[in-house]
């Protein structure tokens, strides 16, 4: 029985945290050396866009998570992707080095930038994939066929995409096969928006090969992008659970202690994307919080108690709330590992 398929976690995903100051290159501390392939940062003491950044396309080009707003074209960003993190210009926009503020970079590992054409799907794509990690990054111009496939080269189905066009003001996609069809239709989220999920059109939106964007202008005509995940046993985990309402909240089982988590109100619209990490709370309860939909500075516990416990398997909601425990809502979450509840040889590891 294999207990996790990634011993190490850190060498495909880190989290680092820092404070602006001009030119400066940030080094990841996890224990492998880590050149991502996809930052996403966001400033935490100020109000500011998500910036999304990723090595297929080159470091000039952005998009914002809390924005349905087209790529951007910056030059005063991240200037390079290092073999151990990446160097940052001095930023005139704000949103990932202003001299004096404090910044989270959420960082993924694909292929060092290197892609490779994918005719899997009824589009070309271009895919850059990591197939061990479980984590692709899927560039394609659409076209207007409502059924058109793009391949994504993860070798088995996504659990999860978040696919966004880049060539006008369209709104973020997010699918997850931790929510079941309704009545017959797949149900996808928007990541800058509070709305609950939409039922769309489609009978197969994955498959080992291919995935299908829901048939809406989002597609159509357009350069599109698209972040794709499988998720691996130890490593990362998409997945739902059901609110109780209630402060001693709902465990969740992910087999491994979590170092990042997302996690969505897919029954109810109005409630934001909550997004937490280990380094930004190094120790339980978890109350240090951003929202991925919005521009907002993090939230520090004061005034929105959102506590969860990060355990050595799983994670515990510790607050009545509704953002993340609303009684009977569904909720979807994305998780990635510090460490797998147990090593490949047997080592358990420890609680927080």
């Amino acid at each position: 029985m294999a207990y996790t398929d990634i011993d190490d976690p850190s060498a495909y995903f880190q989290i680092a945290t820092y404070t602006g100051s001009n030119n400066q290159s940030i080094t990841n501390d996890g224990n492998s050396d880590l050149q991502p392939d996809f930052v996403w940062i966001k400033r935490r003491s100020n109000a500011d866009h998500h910036s999304l950044t990723n090595s297929s396309l080159g470091v000039n080009k952005q998009l914002l998570s809390s924005s349905s707003n087209a790529e951007q074209s910056r030059t005063d960003q991240i200037q390079s992707f290092n073999t151990d993190g990446f160097t940052l210009g001095i930023d005139g926009a704000g949103y990932t080095n202003v001299g004096g503020n404090t910044y989270v970079a959420w960082q993924w590992k694909a292929n060092g930038g290197t892609t490779s054409s994918n005719t899997d799907g009824s589009i070309t794509s271009t895919v850059q994939v990591n197939q061990d990690a479980g984590f692709s990054i899927v560039t394609w111009t659409g076209n207007e066929n409502a059924s058109a496939t793009v391949g994504h080269g993860l070798g088995v189905a996504p659990d999860m995409w978040i696919a966004k066009r880049r060539n006008g003001t369209y709104n973020w996609q997010v699918y997850t096969s931790a929510l079941a069809p309704v009545s017959g239709n797949n149900l996808i989220l928007t990541l800058n928006s509070t709305a609950a999920a939409e039922q769309v059109t489609g009978t197969s939106f994955t498959s080992s090969s291919t995935f299908q964007p829901s048939s809406n202008a989002k597609r159509n005509s357009g350069d599109m992008i698209a972040y794709c995940f499988a998720s691996k046993q130890g490593y990362s985990k998409f997945g739902s659970y059901i609110g109780t309402g209630f402060a001693n909240g709902p465990f969740v089982y992910t087999g491994f202690k979590p170092a990042f988590l997302i996690v969505k109100n897919t029954t109810n619209s109005g409630y934001n994307w909550v997004i937490s990490d280990h380094k930004r709370s190094p120790v339980n309860e978890v109350d240090k919080y951003l929202w991925g939909d919005l521009t907002d500075a993090e939230y520090d516990g004061s005034g929105i108690s959102l506590d969860i416990d990060y355990l050595s398997n799983g994670f515990k909601l510790r607050t009545s709330r509704s953002e993340t425990n609303l009684n009977t809502a569904t909720y979807i979450y994305m998780a990635f590992a510090e460490n797998p509840f147990v090593t490949s040889t047997g080592v358990p590891t420890t609680a927080r």
